[in-house]
């Protein structure tokens, strides 16, 4: 691995939260976790890699739905425990719930209100 990898404070499993952002709007789009490989990789060939924990490997962002993330930037937190991901979002989408955005839902009077309409269902992004 690169030194540069060597430089992050990974958790105790050897991941870091990477946020990514578009890089026109500013808009948090999602947080997912990238382990080295992941990180690595997405340097490496330009679009975003993370890891799955739920399906403990890698996921290159947009395989399957074809909303790949473009990287624009990377950069690195001041306690260098959190990467930021500047990315340009290919289809507009990058929820697995049809959204632009995974933050769609706002807490107003104490209940959790969806702020964000689905760009496309889910059902026509995925395959079963």
């Amino acid at each position: 691995m690169s030194h540069w990898l060597e430089q992050l404070r990974w958790d105790d499993k050897g991941l870091i939260p990477a946020i990514a952002q578009d890089h026109q709007s500013g808009k948090i789009l999602m947080v997912a976790w990238m382990n080295k490989q992941a990180l690595q990789l997405t340097a490496e060939q330009g679009h975003a890699v993370y890891w799955s924990r739920s399906r403990n490997k890698l996921w290159h962002k947009g395989e399957e739905s074809g909303h790949q993330q473009i990287i624009r930037d990377i950069r690195l937190d001041c306690d260098e425990d959190v990467i930021l991901l500047s990315v340009e979002q290919k289809g507009g989408i990058a929820c697995h719930t049809g959204r632009e955005s995974c933050f769609y839902r706002q807490l107003q009077d104490q209940q959790w209100v969806s702020t964000e309409t689905v760009l496309k269902d889910p059902k026509s992004i995925y395959s079963a």
